[in-house]
């Protein structure tokens, strides 16, 4: 993999209304000209979830053209072909997959879904805090990896590492 190169990333979630659609916004912050972030989900909730849109927005992240859709679109042989697939979701992950042209490095991202808290507004604000932390710190992470000096077989290993061996996960550093 060269470095000059632009890689096209695809999160997966269920819903595609929170998590899916949070990576897709910070990658797209965090690579900018060197990755293109999508998103998509395998029952989309057909709208963005209020709290996704506003943690992005105290980031400072581009919310324009966020929307939940399916991953068949992403299925279709005019897409853009994808060189990393991750699932955000557990649900989404163990979902039979559309078969993705070009055959992506895949990897799976379990967090919690920040949608499905229950409580008072600012719990549901913390949720969704965590969730952005973790997947903000594991996409520097991501960013970093040397593409150009690492095999697809060590790149596979690595991508998926980040989940299990992320030292952010389910922690708020930023307080």
């Amino acid at each position: 993999m060269a470095t000059n190169q632009t890689f096209n990333v695809l999160f997966l979630c269920t819903g595609n209304s929170a998590r899916s659609i949070l990576a897709e916004a910070i990658l797209n912050s965090v690579g900018a000209k060197r990755f293109n972030a999508y998103s998509a989900g395998s029952h989309p909730a057909g709208t963005v979830n209020p709290y996704a849109l506003d943690i992005l927005q105290r980031n400072r992240l581009a919310t324009d053209g966020l929307r939940s859709k399916s991953w068949n679109e992403f299925a279709d042989p005019s897409s853009p072909e994808m060189d990393f697939v991750i699932t955000v979701c557990d649900n989404a992950a163990g979902e039979v997959c559309p078969v993705w042209p070009g055959q992506p490095i895949a990897a799976h991202w379990g967090l919690p879904d920040p949608a499905a808290i229950s409580g008072s507004e600012d719990d549901k604000r913390r949720a969704f805090l965590t969730t952005f932390t973790a997947l903000y710190h594991r996409l520097l992470i991501f960013v970093a990896l040397p593409l150009d000096k690492v095999d697809r077989i060590a790149l596979q290993r690595q991508l998926g590492g980040l989940s299990a061996n992320d030292a952010w996960h389910g922690q708020d550093r930023r307080q």
